[in-house]
């Protein structure tokens, strides 16, 4: 099993499209090419974490973080950054990081948060635009089935809790091919008008490549005419962080206490109290701060998130308990997460790499210390 296989398996999950534009997600150093040996998953990757990878002879470390961000110019090893990477490096150790795609993702980073506070009926707090697109294809009638059905298969249809979801009509489309054409109907130079059905069909965008892949492979036209469009739909399983209800309220000063106690973190900071029950909350793992009215306009009692600066707390306005809870801490289960993923897929796609081949970091990047 190649590096590329495992990056295969993880964007089955968390499609890198979905991450967002400022990140530095994907394949960061190493061959995609190599055949893997162990895998370290780790929330940052360090040097101290590229010594756990050598100890534990993993050649893939598959981070949260994104240890390389905004470039870099030189590698000395003058600063953290490049000393990991130089270890990385020198080892023949690849590092990949898909921080902001699992952010995005209904079952990611936020999906867990939820599951520790025990939250539910759980939903995207804000989704992410423009992640349905659509494709209009014009198919001879007898070949329809064939097309549509090779769609279906690679997930184009996909509509929420639907599937195999498609809209038909009848028409006829004309055509005529020059001297260099070869047409499976008609004949070449001649004005040909042909009964055709024109299929709609939904996909989420990390599907486009497939999709015309597939349409072109399926379609029996020499030239075929297809058109795609960016649909404004909201896609209620792509976005940053979540919204669910906890099975009984709680007081201000019991939920508190139970966040304290349930994400394992030392100091909680907080907006003043609502003297209001708590009941909907909405969480985003990282810095949430710019989802603050977000989680006001959800209704949510309080949002659980990092990052909060002073004047953050202003915006709570006696409407929600802000609740920051530290940023290494909100994403503490991350790499847990990504564990449990890898170790199923990986079992499944290939039944010899599974096991104890992946392993979980037990270095502490947390940055922050409490005194």
């Amino acid at each position: 099993m190649k590096i590329k296989d495992i990056i295969a398996l993880l964007q089955d999950f968390a499609p890198l499209q979905y991450a967002e534009d400022f990140d530095n997600t994907g394949l960061l150093v190493g061959n995609a090419n190599k055949e893997v040996s162990n895998i370290l998953v780790t929330l940052d990757t360090l040097e101290e974490v590229v010594d756990e990878a050598i100890e534990n002879n993993c050649n893939l470390i598959v981070s949260f973080h994104p240890i390389i961000f905004s470039g870099l110019k030189k590698i000395t090893g003058n600063t953290y950054v490049e000393r990991a990477v130089l270890k990385a490096i020198k080892n023949d150790i690849a590092i990949f990081a898909i921080h902001t795609a699992l952010d995005n993702s209904f079952e990611g980073v936020n999906a867990k948060v939820a599951e520790k506070l025990q939250l539910q009926n759980t939903k995207i707090l804000i989704p992410q635009k423009g992640t349905i697109k659509k494709l209009v294809a014009f198919v001879p009638n007898e070949n329809l089935e064939e097309v549509r059905s090779s769609l279906f298969k690679i997930g184009a249809g996909a509509i929420g809790n639907y599937d195999n979801c498609s809209f038909t009509s009848e028409g006829h489309g004309t055509f005529k091919g020059n001297d260099n054409s070869n047409p499976v109907k008609g004949k070449k130079g001649n004005f040909e008008v042909q009964k055709e059905t024109n299929l709609g069909i939904t996909f989420h965008k990390h599907l486009e490549r497939k999709v015309i892949e597939t349409l072109l492979k399926s379609h029996p036209y020499e030239e075929v005419a297809y058109e795609i469009t960016t649909l404004e739909n909201t896609n209620q399983h792509i976005g940053m962080g979540m919204v669910g209800e906890l099975q009984n309220e709680l007081s201000e000063g019991k939920f508190l206490r139970f966040l304290k106690q349930t994400m394992k973190t030392e100091c909680v900071r907080h907006s003043k109290f609502t003297d209001k029950p708590i009941k909907k909350v909405a969480v985003l793992g990282g810095s949430g701060a710019f989802a603050i009215n977000a989680a006001k306009s959800a209704g949510a009692d309080a949002f659980v998130s990092s990052d909060f600066k002073y004047h953050d707390f202003f915006k709570a306005e006696n409407n929600i308990l802000l609740a920051d809870i530290g940023h290494y801490e909100s994403e503490q289960f991350t790499k847990e997460l990504l564990v449990d993923v890898l170790t199923k897929k990986i079992t499944n796609f290939a039944p010899a790499l599974s096991g104890g081949k992946v392993v979980l970091s037990q270095v502490n990047t947390n940055p922050i210390s409490y005194f």
